[in-house]
């Protein structure tokens, strides 16, 4: 007998019964999202993290039907904003977008809240932005070599902002010192964009950041860049070349990373859902030619492929720890 012909014997009642039984679920599911979506952003506000986060939440609301309010939640080099989502019900109504930090971190602190990778799902990876190397327009120095070799002559005199310790910045400044022999001091700051007032102050000497943290001050004038730390050179200063070859320093690469992430548990048509609807903002041409300027390459992915970023980063990173004598603390 087939399938087909048992269905008209099983009796009405347990069909009705399965059907009482799958209905809350299936109402929920469907129902989603049911109250305002919180989107945490371990930075401070004004950075590129926070405005990028304000971008996306503006043009989902609309599409989910529900208000998405950006929280800054900072302190602990991004570890209570994150722990905050990683600790949230995963019901799809908290949300976190980070940076690379996410994965940083683990070289830096011994104990983290959470654990990056089994605390979290994956939902997007957003994009990418180059790093610059820069310094402050009154600086002496007029090239990389020049730099390294004030470093050199004094080591220890020359210090790089960061927008804090265990942040993409550090690292990348980190990587720098230990492929150029230099010895620089670290001066974290609370953020990126504290750390761009620290060197447009002459605080520091120099920062290894993100473009879209720079540039303006590049066009206006007050920020001299040296190099970018990409393996190519970008649009947005075609005359200024990589770290890589203005030493040269072969094989210095560097970026970073803007990326949505949930609650480990958050049902995965949920994570869909959001994955697609926020990966069809990043190929409206209206977000791209706004996001273009700031150096940001809106790549979008799905949850498997940005799984695949975190694992990658996490190994990188710890070795650029690793060869700096950077001890978790």
């Amino acid at each position: 007998m087939s399938p087909r012909s048992i269905l008209p014997l099983i009796p009405t009642v347990v069909l009705s019964g399965l059907w009482l039984a799958c209905a809350p679920a299936l109402a929920q599911q469907a129902a989603w999202p049911q109250q305002t979506i919180r989107v945490i952003v371990p930075q401070p506000p004004g950075g590129g993290t926070d405005a990028l986060a304000r971008l996306i939440a503006e043009r989902l609301q609309p599409v989910l039907g529900q208000a998405l309010v950006v929280e800054n939640r900072t302190g602990g080099g991004g570890n209570i904003g994150t722990e905050l989502v990683a600790r949230a019900k995963p019901d799809g109504h908290t949300l976190l977008l980070t940076t690379n930090t996410h994965v940083t971190n683990v070289s830096f602190f011994a104990k983290l809240p959470y654990d990056p990778v089994k605390d979290f799902q994956p939902v997007t990876l957003v994009g990418s932005v180059p790093f610059v190397l820069g310094v402050n327009a009154t600086s002496p120095y007029k090239t990389v070599k020049d730099l390294i070799d004030a470093a050199k002559v004094k080591p220890g005199a020359l210090s790089y902002a960061s927008g804090g310790p265990g942040t993409p910045h550090q690292l990348a400044s980190e990587l720098f010192k230990s492929m150029t022999g230099t010895d620089l001091v670290h001066v974290p700051y609370k953020g990126s964009s504290p750390a761009m007032l620290g060197l447009l102050g002459n605080e520091v000497a120099m920062s290894i950041s993100a473009i879209n943290s720079m540039l303006p001050h590049i066009r206006s004038g007050k920020i001299r860049a040296l190099a970018v730390a990409p393996a190519q050179r970008t649009p947005l200063l075609p005359d200024v070349p990589t770290i890589a070859e203005a030493v040269p320093l072969p094989g210095y690469e560097i970026d970073i990373w803007y990326g949505v992430l949930a609650p480990a548990g958050t049902p995965r048509a949920i994570v869909d859902r959001l994955g697609q609807e926020i990966n069809k903002i990043l190929r409206d041409p209206s977000v791209r030619e706004k996001l273009a300027p700031q150096g940001l390459d809106p790549t979008g992915s799905t949850p498997e492929r940005f799984a695949e970023a975190i694992q990658s980063d996490l190994v990188k990173y710890r070795r650029i720890a690793k060869d700096a004598n950077i001890v978790p603390e």
